[in-house]
């Protein structure tokens, strides 16, 4: 019985390959008479898969790597390119995987993620319907934006494949690749005297995100490695980088870090360490006269200077350069805009024509309003929830002191710095940050001690 079931699955894969056998003569036949350049590229694209799926492992880790390199296509998009590639290999490798009967490693977390991201579809349902604040004619933008969380999920999924046949740590210490790039062009525009460094990136604030990611991981590393010169040395370099970018939400998540990570556990030793850090941070930040006119401009709004109402506020943003109160105008803005549309918004990735002037909300939480209304708002929190949540069940399940514990303290100690820098950033359409944060999330989630795998091939 067995092997007949096995034959029934090989006849049905070889007829599967044959029919994409005819499929792709046919399809480079019309490429061929079409345009050669279209042929050369559909050749390449059968050499990716090809090498995707014989070297699937290097493949994967090639592809988390070079991730963080893409943002500077931007207006060519390369990077929506990428994802559609990436969602599309995966997908593939899931259908010929289950074809061939092998595994398909998912877990709970993921089950709740996809569910998630589907639930997020209904939105697409209700514009074309007139149901949300605005019409049809802005599906194609809304679209994009769901296709952008559903890539969240395939990256999630892509990086389960690899459970049992890479060790986590190998994994973890690959992604420590993707610094190289960013940080060669974040030199060179130091170098060039730029006033804010942006990397790889297309702006200052999302290099930021991205590097506060990585000195989260250096920790971890700095951790469990002898040579901690070397960690020291990149804990340096990430962290000049990231006052280079001059982000001042970025001091606020690194204080709410530092504090979340030394908490538990605290003692003299962490307490001048977290405290020497963070003090480090801070006063680079404010050697610089843009670091100085930033802390300076905090004392010009309703935060610190009672003189100042939020309706002053809100008129002073029209003329005063100040982004802290052009926030507070660009939320009340948003916020009237809402009110006409309150319980399922205006639609996924629709606050800018909403706001009408070109512009993100500089607040997620309201572009969660506004976008999705109270439901979307709901849901919004709910996905963070459910991070929290998951984190700390690892954590518990955890053995103490170990690397795997480790990590997913120091990713809930991350967690709980994003949702504050929400208050003032953008930080939902940092695309890259939260491809690499599925990744590590997926990679946490693996049982650790039952890797029956070869030797971890660390940087140690």
């Amino acid at each position: 019985m067995l092997t007949k079931h096995r034959s029934s699955r090989s006849l049905a894969l070889g007829i599967l390959l044959g029919l994409a056998g005819v499929g792709v003569g046919i399809v480079a036949g019309f490429l061929a008479g079409a345009s050669p350049i279209l042929l050369g590229l559909a050749i390449v694209a059968v050499v990716i898969v090809w090498y995707f799926f014989t070297n699937f492992e290097q493949a994967v880790l090639g592809l988390l790597i070079l991730r963080s390199s893409l943002d500077i296509f931007s207006d060519q998009q390369i990077p929506a390119a990428f994802a559609i590639g990436l969602d599309a290999l995966t997908l593939l490798y899931v259908v010929m995987s289950l074809l061939t009967g092998r595994t398909v490693r998912t877990d709970g977390f993921w089950w709740f993620l996809a569910g998630w991201v589907l639930l997020q579809g209904l939105w697409l349902i209700l514009l074309p319907l007139g149901a949300l604040g605005l019409d049809a004619a802005y599906l194609p933008a809304s679209i994009r934006e769901w296709v952008r969380l559903f890539t969240w999920v395939i990256v999630y999924l892509l990086v389960m494949q690899l459970k049992d046949r890479l060790p986590p740590q190998k994994v973890i210490s690959s992604l420590f690749l993707s610094l190289i790039l960013p940080s060669a062009i974040g030199l060179l525009q130091i170098f060039q005297a730029s006033d804010r460094i942006v990397g790889t990136f297309v702006t200052a604030n999302t290099f930021a995100t991205f590097l506060l990611l990585f000195i989260s991981l250096a920790l971890w590393k700095l951790n469990w490695t002898q040579k901690r010169w070397f960690w020291l040395m990149l804990l340096g370099l990430l962290s000049f980088f990231l006052v280079s970018t001059k982000t001042l939400f970025s001091l606020m998540m690194i204080a709410v870090f530092v504090l979340v990570l030394i908490t538990p556990r605290l003692n003299l030793a962490k307490l001048i360490s977290g405290v020497l850090f963070l003090g480090l941070i801070i006063a680079l930040f404010a050697s610089t006269e843009f670091g100085q006119q930033r802390l300076a401009s905090i004392a010009q709004t309703p935060l610190l200077n009672p003189d100042i109402d939020i309706s002053r506020a809100i008129l002073l943003s029209q003329g005063d350069s100040n982004s802290f109160n052009w926030r507070l105008s660009q939320w009340h803005l948003l916020l009237n805009a809402w009110k006409h549309s309150p319980i399922f918004g205006y639609g996924l990735g629709l606050s800018i024509p909403v706001a009408g002037n070109s512009l993100l909300p500089h607040n997620d939480y309201i572009r969660a309003l506004v976008e999705g209304g109270i439901i979307g708002l709901v849901s919004f929190l709910a996905l963070f929830a459910a991070q929290f949540t998951h984190l700390l069940l690892l954590i518990q399940q955890t053995q103490y002191g170990s690397k795997q514990r480790n990590l997913c303290f120091i990713l809930l100690a991350m967690l709980t710095s994003i949702p504050v820098g929400m208050i003032t950033e953008n930080i939902w359409s940092h695309t890259t940050l939260f491809f690499y944060w599925w990744t590590l999330l997926a990679v946490a989630g693996w049982n650790w001690n039952e890797q029956q795998i070869r030797e971890d091939m660390t940087f140690e």
